[in-house]
């Protein structure tokens, strides 16, 4: 079998790193499959793959294209305004978008796959308008589609040409499902590779990264690990800090840069340090900008924090914390509540509470024992419910069902 991979960016943000680790398990799980990566940019995952010998296609999109999303505008005319901004944008990028379609197409047809396993939403669209006829389409669900007024419009239409979509959560496929009634969804959960992931190995240099001198000993390290999007509770974490008594022991840190081009979804780390200095907390609150290997970033650190305030499509930071054998506190909605709810943490909170998170923190920095119990239960749940060889015997099976579809056919 030969799967061509479609995704929008070659940075390492949630998705680009599930997909990191589903090429490399199904490489490990089927080597006398071929796979090819189609991306429209350069970047850390290109090097990345090509380093495993998997050929990568970069085809550069459209600005007008590349920049369009559902966060550019806000408040009770947000839907329409928009709508008509991505249309008046998409009208204006017609010629370059087309441009771009004729050179999909032939990528597509020159590589000869037996299926097209789409990543990201605009890579949906375009891959049901740029596959071979007749070749298989998955797409691989990594975020919550209803919440999207354009993108939900345009795959509601879409959703006919795509032959099964597989949704890293049950929450996820729960959302598609209602979205297209008729479209064959599975759950295929994310993994995380444990043996990389683990309580043991390199650490790096947080206060260096920082610009900050080196903790005291005894002081506890409390992280945050997200890209920059407005919903991942970053202004939510520095609250939570500030709310911590002054004697208890801690530092915190806000790890993640801005890695996606769409407008208006992304919050500066400008406009944090600015929260932090008004909360008092510049003398306990490092900023360490994006870092591409987030697994000695775990090791760095005594407790993770996931404070997403929408609900959370899977939480891939938890999975990789839990298998990196260190207690992470939930903000427990949508997937991530799968996750507490199959691994019986207690250590969660209410999205956006800000007090809640403050008092469990709190716990967490004053109890040596409770942090030891939660990053060991962690570490075993990680083991049994996010292995890569589940992920790849699952993805495998899927291909296996589609193609024989196609075969059929």
């Amino acid at each position: 079998m030969k799967v061509v991979y479609l995704n929008p960016s070659a940075q390492l943000g949630g998705a680009e790193a599930a997909l990191r680790t589903l090429l490399s398990t199904i490489r490990e799980a089927r080597p006398d499959w071929e796979l090819e990566l189609i991306v429209t940019e350069d970047g850390p995952l290109v090097g990345q793959l090509r380093e495993l010998g998997m050929p990568v296609h970069i085809l550069p999109i459209p600005r007008a294209v590349s920049a369009v999303g559902d966060s550019e505008a806000g408040g009770p005319a947000g839907d329409a305004v928009r709508i008509t901004s991505v249309i008046g944008r998409l009208v204006l990028g017609g010629p370059s978008l087309a441009l771009y379609m004729l050179r999909l197409r032939k990528t597509l047809r020159r590589a000869k796959p037996d299926l097209v396993h789409s990543n990201g939403f605009k890579m949906h669209l375009l891959g049901v308008l740029g596959r071979p006829a007749g070749v298989p389409l998955v797409w691989h669900i990594h975020d919550y589609v209803s919440v999207r007024p354009v993108m939900s419009r345009l795959l509601r239409f879409a959703a006919r040409f795509c032959t099964v979509a597989a949704a890293n959560s049950s929450s996820v496929g729960d959302d598609i499902s209602k979205l297209c009634p008729d479209l064959d969804v599975v759950t295929v959960r994310n993994a995380v590779d444990v043996r990389r992931f683990n309580p043991e190995g390199e650490s790096v240099d947080l206060d260096g990264l920082s610009g900050m001198t080196r903790a005291a000993e005894g002081v506890i390290r409390i992280g945050l690990v997200a890209t920059m999007a407005k919903w991942k509770g970053h202004e939510i974490f520095l609250r939570a800090l500030a709310l911590i008594a002054d004697d208890l022991p801690f530092r915190g840190y806000v790890i993640g840069g801005e890695v996606y081009q769409t407008r208006g979804s992304q919050i500066s780390i400008a406009s944090l340090k600015r929260i932090a200095a008004e909360l008092g907390l510049e003398e306990r609150v490092g900023f360490t900008g994006f870092i591409d290997d987030s697994a000695p970033v775990m090791r760095a650190l005594d407790v993770v924090v996931h404070a997403s305030t929408l609900p959370e499509p899977f939480g891939l930071v938890i999975a990789e914390a839990m298998a990196s054998g260190r207690p992470v506190v939930v903000s427990a909605a949508g997937g991530a509540a799968e996750i507490v709810e199959a691994c019986g943490s207690t250590l969660h909170f209410p999205p956006g509470d800000v007090e809640a998170l403050a008092e469990i923190l709190s716990r967490l920095i004053e109890n040596g024992v409770l942090r030891e119990k939660a990053g060991k239960d962690g570490r075993r749940c990680a083991e049994t419910q996010f292995t890569t060889e589940r992920l790849g015997r699952e993805f495998c099976e899927l291909y296996a069902r589609v193609g024989s579809v196609r075969n059929e056919g």
